[in-house]
């Protein structure tokens, strides 16, 4: 059942929207560009690529807005070295919040020993360094008997928040089509019915409109992951929801601005 909140402002819109600035095709020029938008609009980080986070934590340098670098992405299976290793090098320079993915062949072969461990090694740096850890299941991927004993070992394990999806989990349809779901009203219901309540959630994969950020944040979501930050808060300010309003949108923003790549 849909829980009700009560109408966020538009701050708080941007505030939840981590900026994903993760296509593989862009060049650092459109890196520093969606960059200025993170800062320009609030949000709560710019989500970047690993050798993206110096220029990050320089573009974003007191906006308040923080980097948050992925791990193992998009499909989570690196070594667990080389999580630890790319967890230890983002957050040493400068990366406040970790979105890692879990090694999906260990989950669905059962190793939940193996994943367990690799989680808790990637959350120790974290909780090292003070950043926050976000642990992507890439929900497309599995049944729901995955997903809810992801929930139990993030919440074992004292993660911060548990995340859908890359937007890069494409699977083979019967057709031959290869299809990404990403982020879905039942997986987010199931994955807070089963998280413990310090543990927090995040939704990702196909998130282009308000109404969509609404939804998920009426299931739970306190956390969203989105290329389309500005369609999404130019929407909102049109429909008028309540100020306050980021400064940089200087009383709007352009919603042809929010189309962006496929994927995230």
């Amino acid at each position: 059942m849909t829980q009700h909140h009560p109408l966020p402002s538009v701050c708080d819109v941007a505030r939840m929207i981590d900026h994903a600035l993760l296509h593989p095709a862009f060049t650092d020029a459109q890196v520093l560009e969606g960059l200025a938008v993170a800062r320009r609009c609030e949000c709560a980080t710019a989500c970047v690529k690993p050798y993206s986070v110096p220029m990050a934590v320089l573009a974003l340098l007191g906006s308040g807005v923080g980097v948050c670098s992925v791990v193992g992405f998009p499909h989570g299976n690196s070594h667990t070295s080389m999580k630890v290793t790319e967890a230890d090098r983002a957050t040493g320079e400068g990366a406040s919040e970790i979105d890692v993915v879990v090694n999906v062949g260990k989950v669905l072969g059962g190793d939940w020993d193996y994943v367990r461990d690799e989680l808790r090694e990637v959350n120790a740096i974290c909780l090292a360094r003070r950043a926050i850890l976000k642990v992507i299941f890439e929900n497309d991927f599995l049944q729901e008997s995955h997903i809810v004993r992801l929930c139990e070992l993030c919440t074992e394990l004292g993660v911060a928040f548990v995340k859908t999806s890359t937007g890069y989990g494409f699977v083979r349809q019967p057709d031959g089509s290869f299809l990404s779901r990403g982020a879905t009203e039942e997986h987010i219901q199931l994955m807070r019915r089963h998280s413990g309540p310090k543990v927090r959630l995040k939704a990702a994969g196909g998130i282009r409109s308000l109404d969509d950020l609404l939804r998920f944040r009426g299931l739970g979501a306190t956390r969203i992951g989105t290329s389309a930050t500005e369609a999404i808060l130019a929407e909102a300010v049109r429909r008028g929801l309540p100020g306050p309003v980021p400064a940089g949108l200087g009383g709007g923003a352009s919603a042809a601005a929010g189309a962006a790549p496929a994927g995230y």
